[in-house]
């Protein structure tokens, strides 16, 4: 039985009796679920018993927390990731991760770590909260948080960038374009959700100067853990998101660009 909403509210309640008269204190919780909700009308916590008021009075307690609350879940399916959406979690903080296996549960507590490093990242820059926990948006990467994260630029000289102006796997429009393609120097722009192996290169563009920025604090910026996980990214005005690519095959999408490190 999962009592997931009459948690969510007892673990925040009890946290807010936390005395925050000295110091800056920031509150960070992640809900773990295996399932969806299906019992909290029989706990004390519930209001009324009433399934529909409990929605309701998590929905409110998260919309009226303060900016030095974060709430984040990790949900089994889409399904466990539209309920905690209808309960008011800030969908940028609401991830998928397989609870069917042993596997999945240490891949879960590697995202866990790795999205509390990057909090800890945005604690030092003064950030209080999050609402974009598991994100690539503009709030989870900008000129702070890259920098905070040590990442350094790559000299213009060492890269190029190429327009993707049709569906071509990447050796072949490399080729096409008059490039060399040398296996493990190309990125490709991430512009759909897919699952990224542990250790690939990741590097971050900024769209107004076309720099790039890489190092081994990029995966921490992101979130990632050291397993193979799936990024979906989000949208940025200002940066961008390249992921190394070592198959010859791989379909390049139209309106993207090829990072190539020469």
């Amino acid at each position: 039985m999962t009592a997931l909403l009459a948690a969510t509210l007892k673990s925040q309640r009890e946290l807010a009796q936390t005395a925050q008269l000295y110091g800056d204190h920031s509150f960070l919780t992640f809900v773990l679920t295996d399932g969806q909700e299906n019992a909290s009308h029989r706990c004390p916590a519930a209001p009324d018993g009433n399934p529909r008021e409990l929605v309701r009075a998590v929905a409110e307690m998260i919309r009226t927390q303060e900016d030095n609350w974060t709430l984040a879940v990790l949900a089994p399916d889409q399904m466990g990731r539209r309920e905690a959406m209808q309960c008011g979690f800030p969908k940028d903080n609401i991830a998928i991760w397989d609870a069917t296996s042993t596997q999945g549960l240490e891949e879960a507590g590697q995202v866990i770590r790795q999205a509390t490093e990057n909090f800890m990242v945005g604690r030092a820059q003064g950030i209080r909260g999050s609402r974009a926990v598991f994100s690539t948006e503009a709030e989870a990467v900008n000129k702070d948080t890259i920098k905070a994260a040590g990442l350094t630029p790559v000299d213009a000289s060492k890269y190029q960038l190429v327009p993707v102006t049709r569906e071509a796997a990447i050796r072949d429009w490399a080729v096409e374009c008059g490039h060399t393609y040398r296996t493990g120097g190309a990125l490709h722009q991430l512009s759909k959700s897919e699952k990224i192996r542990a250790r690939k290169r990741i590097a971050v563009l900024e769209k107004k100067t076309d720099r790039i920025c890489t190092g081994p604090g990029v995966q921490a910026l992101l979130g990632l853990p050291d397993v193979e996980v799936r990024v979906k990214p989000d949208h940025n005005d200002d940066f961008t998101i390249f992921a190394q690519s070592t198959s010859v095959n791989r379909k390049l999408i139209p309106n993207t660009r090829l990072l190539l490190m020469l």
